[in-house]
């Protein structure tokens, strides 16, 4: 059998129970680009590609140009406090995906698919010639603000639920609200689940799923209760900016978060971005949709690696890369060779 069939089965295999999807229909060789969301900021992320990239330099002047700031000493030098905000911390994760994507760009690495978590999915648009990156990352900073203050800072949270079997994951939400607003945010990997709403109402369905066989529960450190229905507020007062800005079809295909739906269209990625913001981030069946498109090859392209590890901890045989330090590049050379 051939080495791609091999790798098609097993992600489809491992993806099954997660996601409801039964079939991989290609099992061609191609690349997709992964770009991270809020969790993967760092002091300092973004400063060897500046250093050692023309490129990537251009980037974060044109990010300090659109910003009316100074964003490039803040992902340098911090601090930590200040680059945490959900204002800063947005337009910085972007600004870093984007001169990273330029570079591998220059050296001739181009992806078949793109795709992004949460914010993420701004970058992947950048990337795939849809979106203007000063126009994206003026974008971001609005929503993080407006993110940030659709919920009063202590009344929501969110939380990862480790190994919860999800035919229970209804029945501890339901269980958990009791007239309070918990729902799913993310969905990871076929082995994690993060949820998002008010403060008690999270902690109510950690209990709950610990005794409905979930092998963790842990609070996570966040601002706001983000891809949760509290959210609602943000993404009504996101939606002017969004329409009065311009969206150009896609000249790389786009599997966007809300829907795990290849989209290809401007209007569609416009729609993507409007409806992500209360709604969960299906990122199982992203990579899933991926798989079925012949996808075998995942470079995550910015800061950390959230993306990365989540991917080769679902196994599945993807073979997986990262690019968000200047040292990284000749790994990606050599995984996608």
């Amino acid at each position: 059998m051939h080495k791609t069939q091999l790798v098609g089965q097993r992600i489809e295999k491992k993806l099954r129970a997660a996601t409801g999807y039964t079939k991989i229909v290609r099992y061609d060789m191609k690349t997709a680009f992964v770009f991270p969301g809020q969790g993967s900021q760092y002091v300092g992320m973004g400063k060897s590609l500046a250093e050692r990239f023309a490129a990537a330099r251009a980037i974060f002047s044109q990010a300090d140009e659109a910003l009316g700031f100074s964003l490039t000493q803040l992902c340098f030098e911090g601090p930590a406090e200040t680059l945490q905000l959900t204002e800063n911390m947005q337009p910085a994760l972007l600004t870093v995906s984007i001169a990273a994507w330029r570079v591998l760009n220059q050296h001739g690495v181009q992806p078949d698919y793109v795709a992004g978590h949460s914010l993420g999915e701004y970058s992947a648009l950048v990337a795939a010639g849809s979106l203007d990156f000063a126009d994206a990352v003026r974008l971001v900073r609005q929503r993080g603000q407006y993110m940030q203050e659709a919920v009063p800072i202590g009344v929501g949270a969110m939380a990862a639920l480790s190994k919860l079997p999800l035919e229970n994951l209804d029945r501890v939400l339901a269980e958990a609200c009791q007239g309070e607003v918990v729902t799913a945010a993310n969905f990871n990997s076929p082995d994690q689940v993060v949820i998002a709403g008010h403060a008690a109402a999270v902690n109510r369905a950690m209990e709950l799923a610990k005794g409905a066989g979930a092998r963790g529960a842990i609070l996570l450190r966040v601002s706001a209760p983000f891809h949760c229905p509290l959210m609602e507020p943000a993404q009504e007062r996101l939606k002017p900016h969004l329409d009065a800005t311009e969206f150009r079809d896609l000249t790389v295909p786009l599997v966007n978060g809300w829907r795990a739906e290849v989209v290809r269209t401007g209007a569609e990625a416009r729609d993507g971005l409007y409806h992500q913001i209360p709604n969960s981030v299906r990122w199982t069946e992203v990579i899933a949709k991926l798989a079925s498109l012949g996808v075998n090859r995942i470079t995550e392209v910015g800061a950390g690696a959230v993306l990365t590890k989540l991917l080769r901890n679902a196994g599945g045989g993807l073979e997986v890369s990262k690019f968000g330090e200047a040292e990284d590049l000749e790994k990606v050379h050599a995984a996608i060779a």
